[in-house]
């Protein structure tokens, strides 16, 4: 669960020329993902299809439709999961020091702060606004609780696809499209997704 929150955040930068492109309060970002788990031992990989909303100061909903119907949210109070329409798991940030740094660290970078990836993470960019690049490599000792050893992102106005590379040679992908950032309001399902942490 660990890796996938930090895949989930890491994936959802909005990173313009290796710079944060800053959100700001009242801007949504909505996009679909493909995520591709190459896995030793299987022919093909796994394959999920859903959608994701990201709004800066209230939280990101990530939402898989196929093959099963999984709904993550994160918010500065914690995480809550949904396995088709049932709640599967709630986390709150208060007892899981973890996800407050996880989601410090996904507004930092909407805010255009590197700071808390920096810490973390020894970050390469290169490129420029069209078709720009980031690795990121663990600095410290835990980053095989974490189950990675390198992190690839490349994108343009937004991020294109993320590549995990993990110690015993599996990958994880995922592939972002119809990515559009608004200032239309939350719907109020979408609200109401994030509601649920308030407090």
């Amino acid at each position: 669960m660990r890796r996938r929150l930090i895949l989930m955040a890491l994936a959802l930068l909005p990173i313009r020329a290796g710079a944060i492109t800053t959100l700001s309060a009242g801007e949504v970002l909505r996009g679909r993902f493909v995520q591709e788990r190459h896995l030793q031992g299987f022919t093909a990989p796994l394959h999920t299809e859903g959608h994701f909303v990201l709004a800066p100061g209230k939280g990101l909903i990530w939402q898989a439709e196929t093959p099963f119907a999984i709904t993550t949210v994160i918010t500065a109070s914690g995480l809550v999961q949904d396995v088709g329409g049932l709640e599967t798991m709630r986390l709150a940030a208060s007892r899981l020091p973890f996800l407050s740094h996880l989601y410090a660290m996904l507004s930092g970078a909407l805010s255009g702060d590197w700071h808390d990836l920096d810490s973390d993470f020894t970050v390469t960019r290169s490129g420029d606004a069209a078709h720009w690049h980031a690795d990121l490599i663990a600095k410290h000792s835990d980053a095989a609780s974490m189950s990675f050893t390198r992190i690839r992102i490349s994108g343009s106005q937004f991020v294109d696809q993320v590549r995990i590379d993990k110690p015993n040679g599996d990958s994880e992908q995922l592939t972002f499209s119809d990515q559009a950032l608004s200032r239309s309001p939350l719907t109020p399902e979408e609200a109401g997704n994030l509601a649920r942490l308030a407090g």
